[in-house]
């Protein structure tokens, strides 16, 4: 178990590349270790509620009332309908809150003071950002304690993540201090592509230990589960898909208790 809850914003600018996903998976995954878990849905499209089982249409509140302050985070979260952790959901309305954030005051730190009223009840809070480097993606660089960035192993990925690790580098600098990199996850990998297996072997030459050793393999099970309105993991449990995800959920908390560990051994 961690001792405080531990904020991760899942993001990479690129779309199409199992952000949403890899966060709908890594909180089932971890609902599965026991942990409680809150996923927050920062992307207009609200494919990471959907796929959660939660109808984006039906939600009476959501991210964008709580970001304008109009709708107290607590009452805003629902229980996904499978997977064992909850949701602060999305839909289009969300699209107008970029513009309207524009003009108000800490329209940086709206998210991290929203999550803050909430992390108590929470070991993890997951945010699924959306495809870019905007507004809402710098609420939840400022708001995370770290980041998951999932990639898919192509040609123009490295050159879409030194533009990322830019931006994390500026939030770190402007508005949040501890924000670190916690991770890279190579997904919709195919071992068979000559490509993929060498931008992989650059990305380690690069990252090292950043780079996650689970892989996340190009899997149909996983394209299918968010039809369903459920993670993979409890789709099918069984599929190659469900299995990478499951222990990528390990992995992520092993890490993270290991660091915790030696915060603790230095501090004494």
């Amino acid at each position: 178990m961690t001792n405080a809850c531990k904020i991760l914003a899942i993001t990479n600018q690129k779309g199409g590349v199992g952000k949403t996903t890899t966060t709908i998976n890594l909180a089932a995954g971890m609902a599965q270790a026991g942990l409680r878990v809150l996923l927050v849905d920062l992307d207009p499209q609200g494919n990471a509620t959907m796929g959660s089982g939660v109808d984006k249409r039906a939600l009476t509140s959501s991210i964008y009332q709580v970001l304008l302050e109009i709708a107290d985070p607590a009452s805003s979260r629902q229980k996904a309908t499978h997977g064992g952790f909850d949701v602060l959901g999305a839909n289009r309305d969300l699209a107008g809150a970029e513009i309207e954030l524009v003009n108000l005051s800490h329209r940086e730190d709206r998210l991290k003071h929203a999550l803050a009223r909430l992390a108590p009840d929470y070991d993890y809070i997951l945010i699924d950002c959306p495809p870019a480097l905007n507004l809402l993606t710098v609420n939840a660089l400022a708001a995370a304690d770290a980041v998951i960035i999932p990639m898919q192993c192509e040609y123009y990925a490295l050159e879409g993540l030194s533009d990322l690790v830019n931006t994390i580098r500026m939030v770190r600098n402007q508005l949040n201090p501890r924000l670190a990199i916690a991770g890279l996850l190579r997904t919709l990998f195919d071992p068979r592509n000559t490509l993929a297996q060498q931008v992989s072997a650059e990305l380690q030459q690069h990252f090292g230990g950043k780079v996650y050793d689970t892989i996340i393999p190009r899997n149909v099970r996983l394209a299918e589960a968010p039809s369903h309105g459920m993670p993979a993991l409890i789709y099918d449990p069984g599929s190659k898909g469900s299995q990478a995800y499951s222990a990528f959920a390990k992995e992520v908390i092993e890490r993270a208790n290991r660091a915790n560990a030696e915060k603790k051994e230095t501090s004494q």
